[in-house]
Parts: structure tokens; sequence; C-alpha cells
């Protein structure tokens, strides 16, 4: 696991943006670009760009932002790239203000070039949410997510996993907890109009991607990320999954970092990273 400590948020941002953007960019003919050199693993889809893992919430909105400033500025295309989103709704039509299909599509797709159809997400407003989740699984698994980005709650959750998700778990149905009820109410005009349930991809799910990447930013978030990073593999908190996993990253400001123990290592580390070896 790699730990990347920047000054700000929007310091964040910016390396957040750089690394997913190392996945995206392709060349004329439409194939990836290996910015890694020759022994990096950022594969892509058969449409001739990468399969991308977004998240909905407050953090990633600073990457979007910048991404499409890049796109709009400084000519990065996002041509061929499949989206999969991590999580849904249960009851919120895909049109819904506050679906994460809708959010998605608000402040990121609509403003690049990724085509809508290569956009997916759980299916929330079916008549049938445990088939809507076995279709996904089954869907994401015959894609090779190459770079998963992730949030993460005050409780540790990433996606929708709660503490106590099976680190086994595939996507599935799940009863949101109060506590990211009560988070996601600033979304909504109240916490009564929060859906108690969600599809989200299970730790299992998301542990196929290639790359995991979690942003994080703020002091509120720094007892979970300590817990993420420093604390033992937990089902009580599910984001210490990314520890097992090859390639994680976890981006963090100074005030998310302030609980980390091994903090001035990390920096050391970060500062004197090999240049042949990519984010």
């Amino acid at each position: 696991m790699e730990i990347l400590i920047r000054p700000s948020a929007y310091a964040v941002a910016q390396q957040a943006a750089d690394i997913i953007a190392s996945y995206v960019r392709v060349d004329h003919n439409g194939s990836p670009q290996n910015p890694g050199g020759a022994d990096d693993d950022r594969g892509g889809d058969s449409n001739g760009g990468a399969v991308l893992g977004l998240a909905t919430g407050s953090t990633p909105l600073a990457t979007y932002q910048e991404l499409i400033r890049r796109h709009k500025q400084e000519d990065l295309s996002f041509r061929g790239c499949t989206v999969f989103m991590l999580d849904e709704y249960v009851g919120l039509a895909p049109d819904h203000e506050q679906s994460y299909a809708r959010t998605i599509r608000r402040e990121f797709t609509d403003h690049v070039d990724i085509d809508d159809a290569d956009v997916y997400s759980p299916a929330g407003n079916t008549a049938d949410p445990l088939q809507a989740a076995a279709d996904y699984e089954e869907l994401i698994t015959r894609k090779q997510v190459a770079i998963q980005l992730l949030g993460i709650g005050t409780n540790g959750h990433i996606g929708f996993n709660e503490p106590t998700s099976s680190l086994n778990s595939v996507t599935r149905l799940k009863t949101l907890q109060p506590q990211t009820i009560a988070d996601n109410a600033r979304f909504f005009d109240s916490a009564d109009e929060v859906p108690k349930h969600v599809l989200t991809q299970g730790l299992a799910t998301i542990q196929r991607a290639g790359h995991l990447l979690l942003v994080a930013t703020g002091a509120n978030k720094a007892a979970a990320i300590a817990a993420a990073v420093e604390g033992p593999l937990s089902s009580m908190c599910p984001a210490s999954t990314l520890q097992l996993h090859p390639h994680a990253t976890v981006l963090v400001d100074e005030q998310a970092a302030s609980l980390l123990t091994f903090r001035e290592y990390y920096q050391y580390a970060d500062q004197n990273k090999p240049s042949y070896q990519a984010y």
C-alpha cells in the first residue's frame, strides 16, 4: 500500500487526476498509452480506453472537475473508456437527481467524451434488487477494471460496504447504517428521504480492480484513514481490505493524515520514490 500525503484538498485532487489520467490517455489510433513503462499493467478495454471504476460523494468532485478541465483545455480524451459505478440507491430511478447514475453524469461523464452507453451502474429501481445485484456482478466480472476510485466513510466504509461486511462479499443488497444515512442527508431535503437500502459492489468485487485509489480529505476522515491503513484487517473497517491489494494507493491531505503513526515514513518514501516507478 502506498500512502501519499499532500498539503491540501486541492493538491489531493491534482494528484488523483494525474493518476487517473495516466490510465485514460489514448493515442490517435485509440490504443492505451503505457505511461508507466514496459512493466506497467495499465490495460485498456476492447473499445480502446480504460475501464474506470468511479465513486460519488463529496471528495471525488474536485478530481472530476480537474479531469474535466484537462479534457477541455489540455485535450485529455476519455474516448473508448468504460465506467462502472460502485453503488446505487434502491428505489431511485436513474434520472432521479440524487441517484448515482444521474450524479456521475451531472458531475463528470456528461462533460467529457465518454459514450453514455458505456456508463454502467446497478439497477436500483428494479422490482428485483437481488437479481439486479447478481446481474451487475456478472457484468463487471466480464470486464477488468483498471483503476477503482474510492472514498471512505467516517465509519470506514467503502462503496456501501458498512462495518461487518464480509471481506469476500460481492455485489449485493445492503441496509445502510444510520450514520451513513445521516452523512448523506445533506444531498436530500431531509434524512427521511435518504433510501435505507442500496446495491453495492462487494469488497471482493472491488479487490478485482487492477489499482485501488482511495482519496480522503479533512480531519473528520482521519480516524477512518488510520484504521484502514494502520489498524488490523477487519470487517469493522471495510477499507482495511486495501491492505490485501497488490496495488493500492491512499491519497490524503494533511488533516486526513493527522492520526497516522508512520506519517513521516510515508512522506520519506514518497520523496524518495524511484523515477521509474509509476504512481
